[in-house]
């Protein structure tokens, strides 16, 4: 699935599941910071050297809204890697780009994707990462149906990393199936940092429009100051896409999907019928509007529908290796 971009000053989309961020402020902002000043600031977090010196065979494999992803063959360590490739000219908030470098290089967990090096070619940010075989957790959801344990399995290791993350002051801000990627043993792994916020005592919410439509906590659209709370919401709206193989109101508009997220009840699963209490209670402890009410990641942990939780390779009969 491939997720176009929308910005708030500009709703024109390219897809059904589009990346929002807004965008005037922002923008006028940036202009005052020249294109070689900000490649100047990004060289100083990246490593030094050309990784086209050892990496080869390259095959994209995807595209998101930030940019292409490539597995490449990486001679000095004899191993394949998937390389994301980012064109500076062409980002919508470029100053997100230091996210996918600082956060991913400061921030690990084993349900983290591993970074392991960061380059400027030219005029494009080269993050090279870990390839995990299983690919991600949408060709699953839209696939193949999970059971319960599958369901408990993989949400346990999405709030593992959302603790880490949440502990360290990182709110992901993009919590959706295409963000989940899974090793070829059923490990599940969080990736895509490009809309990162880290908050911290001196600024502890965050208010920029950032994220996917569907995903998207009430409070974000509706421009409120917002914690890491949204994170709790999309990974709800995630189990809803394991459930019914797609998030509420995917075949509406992002625009008109956005209103009814922001003014309605929280969305409600299709297939009711067919999950147990346990689940529907762990479900409903993550969308609630109020956003102090919702439980937080470390809470969800101890939720008794996570006893169903197994090892990760009761994920690996989902997947479609090739």
């Amino acid at each position: 699935m491939q997720h176009g971009n929308v910005s708030a000053a500009n709703p024109t989309t390219t897809n059904s599941s589009t990346t929002v961020t807004s965008a005037t402020t922002v923008q006028q902002q940036q202009q005052r910071v020249t294109h070689e000043q900000f490649r100047g600031a990004l060289q100083m977090v990246v490593n030094p050297g050309d990784p086209r010196e050892y990496l080869e065979n390259f095959v994209k494999i995807g595209e998101g809204s930030t940019g292409i992803v490539c597995i490449a063959y990486d001679k000095s360590q004899q191993r394949q890697v998937a390389v994301k490739k980012m064109d500076l000219r062409k980002q919508q908030r470029r100053e997100l780009l230091f996210n996918e470098v600082v956060i991913m290089r400061d921030h690990h967990h084993p349900n983290i994707v591993e970074m392991y090096n960061s380059f400027l070619v030219d005029d494009e940010l080269w993050v090279v990462m870990e390839f995990l075989q299983g690919g991600a957790l949408t060709d699953i959801v839209t696939h193949a149906r999970m059971d319960e344990e599958q369901i408990a399995t993989v949400c346990k290791q999405c709030l593992k990393a959302l603790s880490y993350l949440h502990t360290q002051g990182v709110i992901h801000r993009d919590i959706k199936s295409d963000s989940i990627l899974l090793a070829s043993d059923g490990r599940v792994k969080l990736s895509d940092f490009g809309f990162c916020a880290q908050v911290s005592n001196e600024l502890p919410k965050r208010k920029s429009l950032v994220g996917t439509p569907y995903w998207m906590a009430p409070e974000v659209i509706s421009r409120l100051p917002y914690g890491p709370e949204v994170d709790i919401w999309s990974l709800g709206i995630m189990v809803i896409e394991m459930i019914d193989g797609e998030p509420p109101f995917f075949n509406e508009p992002p625009l008109q999907a956005m209103r009814r997220i922001r003014d309605m009840p929280p969305p409600k699963l299709k297939n009711l019928q067919k999950v147990s209490a346990n689940l529907l209670s762990f479900l409903e402890k993550m969308l609630i509007r109020d956003p102090n009410k919702r439980a937080t990641a470390t809470e969800l942990l101890q939720h008794p529908f996570l006893r169903l939780a197994g090892q990760p390779k009761l994920l690996v009969p989902l997947m479609r290796l090739s």
